[in-house]
């Protein structure tokens, strides 16, 4: 039963192959220009470092809230809190990274 199962899907593979792949076109880019490349990429690091930089802000609090007063846990939060100044710091430079990267294209 399995192989009689298995044999029909594969002729079924074989045979519709050919004609599934004949007229595929991959398109790896619409952007029309670098310039609009690069906005892009400014756009998903900003996303990015704005997204880590509020994960590390609530892992932050929620260890600063649940630290109930032991200094250990203080100080693992007060190091998320700083992560997530470091991150929002970079994604306000993350425009400034990107026209470096225009500069050295040549745009």
């Amino acid at each position: 039963m399995l192989g009689a199962a298995l044999a029909v899907v594969v002729v079924l593979a074989i045979g519709t192959a050919p004609n599934a792949w004949a007229d595929t076109t991959v398109v790896l880019a619409l952007a029309p220009d670098i310039s609009t490349v690069l906005t892009n990429i400014r756009n998903w690091i900003m996303g990015i470092l704005a997204l880590l930089a509020t994960v590390f802000l609530t892992v932050g609090g929620v260890r600063y809230v649940a630290a109930a007063g032991n200094p250990s846990e203080i100080e693992k939060a007060k190091s998320a809190f700083r992560s997530a100044a470091f991150g929002y710091a970079l994604t306000a430079l993350a425009p400034l990274v990107v026209q470096i990267l225009a500069g050295i294209v040549g745009l």
